[in-house]
């Protein structure tokens, strides 16, 4: 398999043509293609081409790249429909919970404790948002003290994490559409997530 790069543009039409979860994106622009998998690929090509072999002969480089594309645009859609669901974080806060906090702080570690639930194997890479002379998220509250004077962690609920929460409402839905990118999350489902507080 090669790989290649597309612009943005391309991707979303590949990804936007995309009839069921799993498709790869290979598959999808043979479908759009008209191709059909055959033995050999270039035999493929050439009777997707054209009846007439010299005529596909001679479009069958641009034909050939087109394959490679397609095929190489693969891992592209595997990361489309490995993003997380919002749904997923929604179901395990409880939103009467979430309202009976009386502060920023509270309704804080409980969205970040949701995170966690559905990316227990993954949320480690929140480790890597940090601040200009702060750590944010770490394993220790040790770990945290040491990155800055008055960081006040705490620790994540049910959740090996602790976070710095000696900040302003603003920069903790900064760090939390951080994590929720870092996490895999779209822009619009990090703003969710976001406004949460």
């Amino acid at each position: 398999m090669k790989n290649i790069e597309i612009d943005e543009e391309l991707y979303q039409y590949i990804a936007s043509n995309t009839q069921f979860i799993g498709e790869s994106a290979s598959s999808i622009l043979r479908r759009l293609l008209n191709l059909t998998m055959a033995e050999n690929p270039i035999d493929d090509i050439v009777v997707a081409l054209s009846d007439d072999k010299e005529d596909a002969v001679e479009s069958l480089p641009l034909q050939i790249e087109k394959n490679i594309e397609s095929e190489e645009a693969e891992s592209i859609e595997e990361e489309v429909i490995e993003s997380p669901s919002i749904e997923n974080v929604l179901n395990y806060i409880n939103k009467e919970e979430l309202a009976m906090q009386r502060g920023a702080v509270g309704r804080f570690l409980l969205i970040l404790a949701a995170l966690y639930r559905v990316h227990n194997e993954s949320f480690s890479v929140v480790s890597e948002i940090r601040g200009r002379d702060r750590l944010y998220f770490a394993k220790s509250k040790d770990e945290l003290s040491a990155s800055g004077s008055s960081t006040k962690p705490l620790q994540i609920p049910d959740s090996p994490f602790w976070v710095m929460t000696n900040s302003n409402t603003t920069r903790k839905k900064m760090m939390l559409t951080k994590a929720s990118l870092t996490l895999g999350y779209t822009n619009e489902d990090a703003e969710k997530i976001r406004d949460l507080l």
